[in-house]
């Protein structure tokens, strides 16, 4: 059984989480600069064994695609033809900003640690990695 690899994708930087190698638990990765995210997942998917890569699905409450799918979509069809065997899933990642920020404020951390967009990114991406592996549970 391999990872599940998680990617909160943004214009500047992109969040990113990962399960365990038994799939139980999610944390967060790091956070990278976008024009350097296929580099970085190509060079860990190398190093360990992804088994699917979940990538958050921007929507606005209206149900809508946001903006910010133009930029996603080529770039995960890239990573399709990089990575032909391993699936790339959406997520509906709506509200995971919000429920970032308030898990950050639940741990209590400074005022500093708080503005940290790249550690809200990191979080997101593992909020949106949570919810396909509850997705997945309950379908058990």
């Amino acid at each position: 059984m391999g990872r599940i690899l998680s990617i909160d994708y943004g214009q500047k930087r992109t969040g990113l989480a990962v399960t365990d190698p038994l799939q139980i638990i999610a944390n967060g990765l790091t956070t990278v600069p976008t024009p350097q995210l296929e580099s970085f997942i190509l060079d860990y998917v190398k190093r360990e064994q992804v088994e699917r890569i979940i990538v958050g699905l921007p929507r606005q409450n209206s149900g809508e695609y946001s903006e910010n799918m133009r930029r996603i979509t080529p770039f995960v069809n890239r990573l399709k033809n990089l990575l032909s065997d391993v699936p790339i899933e959406y997520v509906d990642e709506r509200f995971t900003s919000v429920l970032a920020h308030h898990t950050i404020l639940e741990a209590g951390l400074k005022k500093k640690d708080r503005q940290n967009k790249a550690l809200v990114d990191e979080i997101s991406a593992c909020i949106i990695l949570q919810t396909y592996m509850e997705s997945m549970r309950s379908k058990w």
